[in-house]
């Protein structure tokens, strides 16, 4: 009998993250996420799956983002029973995000029904609030570096990873091998999070890629930060910050506020987070900083006293006419909606303002539209000319660039048998691949997408296992030839 790997999203993309281990005593689910991006992939979203949801036993959660957890309420409304499990702090952002995402959802159908910028009659939201809530007592919370049993022959462990609050790497002893998947890798420094916890030992490993073919350079955020909001106060302009509610806008505020303390940027400028997502994770931030932030409870408290919190849409337009000049932090990061879509309404047509990508970008989101240059973007069916300057920093990424995940990769001792590439782009991938192969010496697969991947043939008894890579001949290898 064979241990199989089928990703069902985030194969040969950065977005829609799924992956199925099928185990003689488990179908094991590791993430659960949405596509975003281009309407192809987002068009993704309303298929079927091509395996059964009923017939999947337990899903194992890294973390909290939309591409990692979104698609929960689907599988279970398509007939999912078993566990979810993740780590306590991951628990309680997921709730949030799936009840945001599926009210935006509901407001997003009912306003294309409104105001006509549908093919689709009615148009009808992905899945409702009520759906997002059906799903919530499924939720097993797991505590980390503590190993959990699943079934007889197979049992998984979480380290953190870094990347955002309670995101983390799992490790699924099966059979006698080791799989680990990486889940989202953070960077090596961060202003508030301590340091991925590295795992040692594993004999394959599926793990992601988002910025394979980049380095994140050495230039200080700090600086960057502090010369373009300068620079466009200078101008009598607005500083607008597309960011992940998650991670991303905590981070953020801590920076500005150091900023603002050592009198780099001027202490009466106005902060405002128009987010109530962003508001709420901030506020779980801090119920959970003293066991999982390096920054304590106590600063996190002065720190919202600093900042305006913007919780009411009717508040939006108001702001985004005010003509003071002002930082807005706003979601989503990725322009793909939220209320910085308000704000870019207002502010792309005057070059005085400056817009500030502080994340990664998926092919066919407005954000990767806005830094290769378009002229004009498209927002809730009008075009709006874009004048303001976009500017990337990429020191703020909450992901580990080629060379922090090819050290993730040397802290395993021996090298593992396989290396499983997902949740990348096709160029990041493909470099990333010959990189590992070239300093590694160990086979390297990009994973594609619905496609079956042996990883080993185990005994029935569970007490013998050997890899089927080995057996079979170069041109019937999954993983290739090496």
């Amino acid at each position: 009998m064979n241990v199989i790997l089928q990703s069902l999203g985030a194969a040969a993309t950065v977005t829609g993250s799924k992956h199925l281990l099928k185990t003689p005593e488990l179908n094991i689910l590791v993430d659960c996420g949405l596509f975003q991006g281009i309407k192809s992939l987002r068009e993704q979203n309303w298929q079927s799956l091509p395996f059964d949801a009923s017939k999947i036993d337990l899903i194992i959660l890294t973390h909290a983002h939309l591409d990692h957890c979104g698609y929960i309420p689907l599988i279970v409304k398509n007939g999912f029973k078993g566990k979810i499990y993740m780590s306590s702090p991951t628990a309680a952002l997921t709730k949030l995000i799936l009840l945001d995402s599926a009210k935006l959802q509901e407001e997003d159908a009912a306003s294309a029904n409104r105001h006509h910028y549908t093919k689709h009659h009615p148009a009808k939201p992905l899945y409702t609030v009520a759906d997002a809530q059906a799903c919530f007592k499924y939720f097993a919370e797991v505590e980390e570096d503590r190993s959990l049993k699943l079934s007889e022959h197979i049992s998984f462990v979480f380290r953190r990873c870094g990347h955002i609050l309670g995101a983390c790497s799992a490790l699924i002893a099966c059979y006698g091998k080791k799989i680990l998947f990486s889940g989202d890798i953070g960077r090596t420094h961060s202003e508030i999070l301590p340091p991925p916890h590295f795992f040692t030992e594993a004999d394959y490993v599926v793990m992601e890629s988002t910025y394979g073919d980049r380095l994140h350079g050495n230039d200080d955020p700090y600086l960057e930060l502090e010369y373009w909001i300068n620079h466009t106060l200078k101008k009598g302009g607005n500083v607008l910050i597309p960011s992940f509610a998650v991670g991303r806008a905590q981070e953020l505020m801590y920076m500005l506020s150091s900023l603002k303390k050592q009198h780099r940027i001027p202490t009466a400028l106005p902060i405002i987070m128009d987010s109530p997502m962003a508001a709420a994770a901030t506020e779980i931030a801090v119920n959970f900083s003293d066991n999982y932030l390096t920054v304590p409870k106590i600063n996190w408290l002065e720190m919202m006293h600093h900042l305006k919190i913007n919780k009411e849409f009717s508040n939006t337009q108001r702001l985004a006419n005010d003509k003071q000049c002002k930082i807005v932090i706003a979601a989503s990061g990725m322009l793909t909606g939220g209320r910085v879509l308000e704000y870019l309404k207002h502010y792309l047509g005057n070059e005085n303002n400056t817009i500030l990508m502080i994340g990664f970008q998926a092919e066919g989101t407005r954000g990767r539209a806005l830094l290769n240059g378009a002229h004009e973007l498209k927002i809730h069916g009008k075009f709006y000319p874009v004048k303001a300057k976009a500017i990337e920093i990429l020191g703020l990424s909450a992901h580990a660039d080629q060379a922090e995940l090819i050290a993730w990769v040397k802290k395993l001792n021996p090298v593992p048998k396989q290396l499983m590439l997902v949740h990348g782009e096709p160029c990041a991938q493909e470099m990333l691949r010959v990189k590992l192969q070239d300093e590694l010496h160990v086979p390297v697969k990009v994973m594609k997408q619905n496609q079956d991947v042996i990883l080993f043939a185990c005994h029935d008894e569970g007490d013998e296992s050997h890899p089927v890579a080995t057996l079979v001949p170069n041109d019937q290898n999954p993983f290739g030839k090496y």
